[in-house]
């Protein structure tokens, strides 16, 4: 069932006088089992909807109403399906102690991959799951593939049911459903030859897999060598070789890539970023494949349109991994805003110093990085990745108690640029 959160001003639930926490129980005789059953269910016209509200009285609703006009319920979220994988590579397991609460969710839930483009193993559904999903066209969908070989995937994720993958795929892919999949790689566990074989197994099977990212294994200090070890430097540039041999048949067979490498991995590789022809229409920056270059095209942007800032210090708050991009970039954003800039790259304590992007940067250690003495003239720019949306950073500290240790310095936070200068 699902619970009514909030009703729409002016909408059908209004007029009908549901209330917030009732609970939707059947839809035209169907039963409503979370909101994405909720939004396929109100899709028709003619409803029967069956509910109990907060007093525990059961009514039934008979609606009509015309195309596209919207009931104006807003559902609970759901409760979250949680990951009963244990893979060998598992970020979570290198938490530190103190870690935002969300960071130890080892969310697996096919629902937030549809709305929200997580990757999921499809390990914990069943017959009756992956027929759901075909029967309300969930799609795309977002996959862990990791390995195509049973024996290794099983070994990945140390769960029976992970062999069982390309049969899965297979199905969803003749049930009319398309993926994006991914690739965790771990040295000596899914690289070399099973990497090859994922590669060949998965554009064997069509159309239905839109694309496949290989991204390198990210480890903390707490699960570094328990059991997976990090990519030498070699053995990612052998990775991107391998991505780039498929390439070229999809683009002569699909007329787009299909197969990418992400963005660390040339990072990793000290190799120099594909051009911008190589990420087709960027369809996966969220994974990390092409958000280097989006970044890079949007800090050029940014110059054109930058406020006057004469008289002011930025101080730009950035993780390892991007410290050379942004030095690159220093010398044309002090000319455009007649800034003083300087550059603040954090060395990760919390997770350890082979974590070295900005999304995962502690606020004490920001803080610990930055200029002791903060005077009104100085701003600081915030990645807007390192902050979640109740503005905290990994280690719990809050955006207004950095703002109260900086003061009175200006801060702002945006995943742009632009948008941090346009706050100041």
């Amino acid at each position: 069932m699902v619970r009514i959160a909030a009703i729409e001003e002016g909408s059908i639930a209004e007029e009908l006088e549901l209330e917030i926490g009732t609970r939707i129980i059947r839809i035209n005789g169907e039963t409503v089992r979370d909101g994405i059953d909720l939004a396929f269910l109100l899709a028709d016209e003619a409803l029967e909807m069956e509910t109990v509200d907060a007093r525990g009285e059961r009514i039934i609703y008979e609606i009509e109403r015309a195309p596209g006009e919207a009931m104006g319920i807003v559902p609970a979220p759901d409760t979250i399906r949680e990951c009963a994988n244990e893979c060998v590579f598992c970020f979570i397991d290198g938490n530190p102690e103190g870690a935002r609460k969300s960071l130890g969710l080892r969310d697996d839930d096919f629902r937030l991959s549809f709305t929200y483009g997580s990757y999921v193993t499809l390990t914990n559904l069943g017959p009756r799951g992956f027929e759901r999903l075909v029967e309300q066209r969930l799609s795309p969908l977002y996959v862990s593939v990791h390995a195509t070989e049973p024996d290794v995937r099983i070994r990945l994720l140390k769960s029976d049911r992970a062999g069982l993958i390309l049969d899965q795929l297979r199905f969803l892919g003749e049930g009319g459903l398309e993926m994006h999949t991914q690739v965790v790689l771990c040295p000596g566990w899914n690289d070399g030859e099973h990497l090859d074989r994922t590669i060949e197994d998965l554009y064997g099977l069509g159309d239905s897999i839109l694309s496949l990212s290989v991204v390198p294994v990210g480890l903390t200090r707490y699960n570094m060598n328990r059991p997976v070890r990090p990519l030498t430097r070699d053995e990612v540039a052998r990775a991107i070789e391998q991505t780039n041999r498929p390439r070229e048949r999809a683009l002569a067979e699909r007329g787009h890539g299909w197969c990418y490498a992400a963005d660390e991995m040339y990072l990793l590789a000290g190799e120099p970023l594909p051009d911008d022809a190589y990420y087709d229409d960027w369809p996966l920056t969220e994974n990390g494949v092409g958000a280097v270059k989006q970044f890079i095209r949007e800090f050029d942007q940014a110059l054109a349109a930058a406020p006057n800032l004469s008289g002011h210090r930025l101080n730009i708050v950035t993780g390892r991994s991007m410290e050379a991009l942004f030095a690159e970039r220093l010398p044309s954003l002090a000319k455009a805003t007649g800034a003083e800039v300087d550059l603040v790259p954090v060395t990760n304590e919390f997770f350890g110093n082979s974590v070295t992007v900005a999304g995962l940067l502690g606020g004490q250690e920001i803080l610990k990085a930055l200029p002791r003495d903060m005077t009104d003239r100085d701003a600081v720019l915030l990645p807007g990745e390192a902050l979640n949306a109740d503005g905290r950073f990994v280690d719990n500290l809050s955006l207004d108690e950095f703002r109260e240790k900086t003061a009175p310095a200006a801060v702002t936070a945006s995943r742009r640029i632009a948008g941090s200068l346009e706050a100041l």
